[in-house]
């Protein structure tokens, strides 16, 4: 039989020690997992407000060098019609952060930017825009647009970003 003092001699954790040390850690953890999840989600969302806003400020410039604002197809042409017309806006702010080789669409949804152009009489020309042979382009009707985006995580009036033409 051993003996009591031979016990009190030996060095290390109960089991019951382990436990709580395994249980604490994984709290912890679960701590993290959620705030580093949290960080990314508002980080998405301000790179979207800050997509729109690029979008936004180069599509104003086009209206007020030309009359008119471009329609969808010419924003979803980034390899001609964009890198011509649009100078410095990256392809990048034309995609969404879930879905970087996405592209905008009509109509927003959870991985895609929303672009609806809009003609307040007539119809906004749904062809993309080029230019006649002295650069002036054809007025396409579009005398308006809405630029949406999607938000994660969030709920009612904060759930998208809006941008309307001036």
């Amino acid at each position: 039989m051993v003996s009591t003092a031979s016990l009190k001699n030996k060095k290390g954790f109960t089991i019951v020690e382990l436990l709580i040390v395994i249980v604490v850690i994984g709290i912890l953890a679960t701590l993290v997992i959620v705030t580093f999840t949290g960080i990314q989600q508002k980080g998405r969302n301000s790179q979207r407000q800050t997509d729109i806003n690029a979008i936004n400020s180069h599509v104003e410039a086009f209206y007020a060098q030309h009359g008119f604002y471009p329609n969808l197809a010419d924003l979803q042409d980034y390899g001609t019609w964009v890198k011509l017309y649009m100078k410095g806006l990256d392809q990048a702010a034309l995609s969404d952060p879930k879905a970087p080789s996405g592209n905008i669409q009509g109509t927003a949804d959870a991985s895609h930017y929303g672009y609806e152009p809009t003609a307040s009489t007539g119809t906004c020309a749904a062809t993309k825009d080029a230019p006649d042979t002295d650069g002036n382009f054809t007025d396409n009707g579009c005398d308006g647009y809405t630029l949406t985006a999607n938000m994660e995580g969030q709920t009612g009036a904060n759930a998208t970003y809006v941008k309307k033409s001036s």
